[in-house]
C-alpha cells in the first residue's frame, strides 16, 4: 500500500489538492481512502459528498474519512480507567464519565496518528491520501511518535527487571505504591501503537506532496517544510503550485501576480519536481472542478531517504555519515552527542537520533554542510574499538 502525505501552508489549498489526488487515483482503478484531519467538513465541500467519523463511499474506488478525535478520546479514558481500577481506588480517585470528558491539548493528534495506522494497515485500500494539518504543525504531527516513543523508553525503559525486584523496598521509603505491572504493560502497548505508526511514516512507499502558491510567502513556506521533512528522512514526492494564473493576464496587476509566480515556479523547478495547478477562478466544488485542477497522479515509483555510513577508514581514519538536509544553513546548524544519540538542529527544527552500531564505538571528529548534505566524522574509539589500531 501506497502513502501520501498532503501539507501546505494555511490557505494554499492542500485540502482541495489532496481530494483532487484521491479522486484522480480512483479513477485509474486504484482503491482510495481519503484521510483528513480537518474538524470542519471541507473534504466534503470539495468532494461534493458530505464526510464524517466512518469512511464514506465517494465513489466506486473512493472513500474520505474524517475521524472524530473526541469520542476516540472518551474511548481510551474509559479503556484507561477501566485497566487502572485498583490503582485509582487505592487512590482514592473520583471516575470521569465518558460525556463530561472533552480532549487535552494533544489528544486530537494523537487519535488522527491511530486513525493513519489503522488506515494503513488495512487491506481494503490501495493508496492512502492523507491530508495533513497546515505546516508547521503538520511537521510537529509527523515528529510525535518518535518523540513520545523516546520519551516512553526514558521514564519506563523496558528493561525492568531491576525496578520489579525494588519496588517494594522503594514503595516503603518513599511511602507510596511503585508503579504495578500494568503501567509497564500500558507502556509497552503505547510503544507497540506508536511504533507502528512511525513504521507507516517511514515506509519505502510513504512520500510528501507539498502544496503552496507560487509567491515569496509559499516560496519560504516549501524551504522551511523541506528542511523539516528532511530532518525527519521523509522524501518530497512532488510540489504542486496551487492557483497558477494562466499566461495571459488582462490586468496590469495580474500581470505583476503573474510574473511573481514565474519567478518562483523557475526557482522551485531547480529542486523540485513541479506541477502547476489551475487557478479555476472560483473555490473547487465536486467532481467537475476537482478534475479541472489536472492534479498529477500519484508516482508509482519510490526513492528511500538514506542517511548512509560510508568507511574512510584506509583513507582519512573516519566513518563518514551522510544526512540529506537541503535548505539547511550552515550558521543554523547545531550537534550534540549524547552517549548513543545525537541532538541534531536545523533552523527551527530539531530532533535525537540514534546512531548507527558502528558509530556508538566512536567520537565525533567534525562536521560539514555541503550541496545541502550534512556529513559528520567519526574517528574510532581505541578503547571501544580495538581494531583501530592495528
Amino acid at each position: 500500500m501506497r502513502t501520501i502525505l498532503i501539507t501546505g501552508p494555511g490557505g494554499s489549498g492542500r485540502t482541495t489538492v489532496a481530494a483532487a489526488t484521491a479522486l484522480e487515483a480512483a479513477r485509474e482503478g486504484h482503491r482510495t481512502l481519503l484521510l483528513s484531519a480537518d474538524r470542519t467538513d471541507t473534504p466534503g465541500t470539495a468532494l461534493g459528498t458530505a464526510t464524517g467519523p466512518v469512511p464514506t463511499e465517494v465513489t466506486e474506488y473512493l472513500s474520505a474519512w474524517r475521524p472524530d478525535a473526541a469520542e476516540r478520546f472518551r474511548q481510551d479514558l474509559t479503556a484507561f480507567q477501566t485497566r487502572a481500577a485498583n490503582v485509582l481506588d487505592l487512590l482514592g480517585a473520583a471516575r470521569l464519565d465518558a460525556e463530561e470528558v472533552t480532549p487535552l491539548p494533544g489528544a486530537e493528534e494523537l487519535s488522527f496518528l491511530r486513525a493513519l495506522r489503522d488506515a494503513a494497515l488495512s487491506e481494503r485500500y490501495d493508496l492512502l491520501v492523507v491530508d495533513l494539518p497546515p505546516l508547521p504543525q503538520a511537521l510537529a504531527l509527523l515528529a510525535l511518535p518518535e518523540e513520545l516513543r523516546r520519551y516512553l523508553r526514558r521514564l519506563l525503559p523496558p528493561e525492568r527487571q531491576a525496578a520489579r525486584a525494588l519496588r517494594p523496598v522503594l514503595g516503603r521509603l518513599a511511602g507510596v505504591p511503585m508503579p504495578a505491572d500494568w503501567l509497564y504493560e500500558t507502556a509497552a502497548r503505547w510503544d507497540v501503537e506508536l511504533a507502528a505508526v512511525e513504521a507507516v511514516l517511514t515506509d519505502r512507499n510513504t512520500a510528501v506532496r507539498l502544496v503552496a502558491e507560487p509567491g515569496p510567502a509559499g516560496a519560504d513556506a516549501v524551504r522551511a517544510a523541506t528542511l523539516g521533512l528532511a530532518l525527519r528522512a521523509l522524501r518530497t514526492e512532488s510540489l504542486i503550485a496551487n492557483r497558477a494564473l494562466p499566461e495571459t493576464a488582462p490586468d496590469s496587476w495580474l500581470s505583476s501576480l503573474l510574473a511573481q509566480q514565474r519567478k518562483t515556479l523557475a526557482d522551485w523547478r531547480e529542486s523540485y519536481d513541479v506541477h502547476p495547478v489551475p487557478h479555476l477562478g472560483r473555490d473547487p466544488h465536486g467532481p467537475d472542478d476537482l478534475t479541472a485542477l489536472a492534479v498529477p497522479g500519484v508516482n508509482p515509483a519510490t526513492t528511500p531517504v538514506g542517511w548512509p555510513v560510508t568507511d574512510r577508514l584506509a583513507e582519512d581514519g573516519v566513518l563518514v555519515w551522510h544526512l540529506p538536509l537541503p535548505g539547511a544553513i550552515r550558521d543554523e546548524l547545531d550537534l550534540i552527542r549524547r552517549g548513543d544519540e545525537l541532538l541534531i538542529t536545523a533552523g527551527p527544527f530539531r530532533r535525537i537520533v540514534a546512531l548507527p552500531s558502528a558509530l556508538r564505538r566512536c567520537t565525533v571528529a567534525g562536521a560539514g554542510l555541503r550541496d545541502g548534505e550534512l556529513r559528520i566524522r567519526f574517528a574510532p574509539d581505541p578503547d571501544l574499538w580495538p581494531a583501530a589500531g592495528r
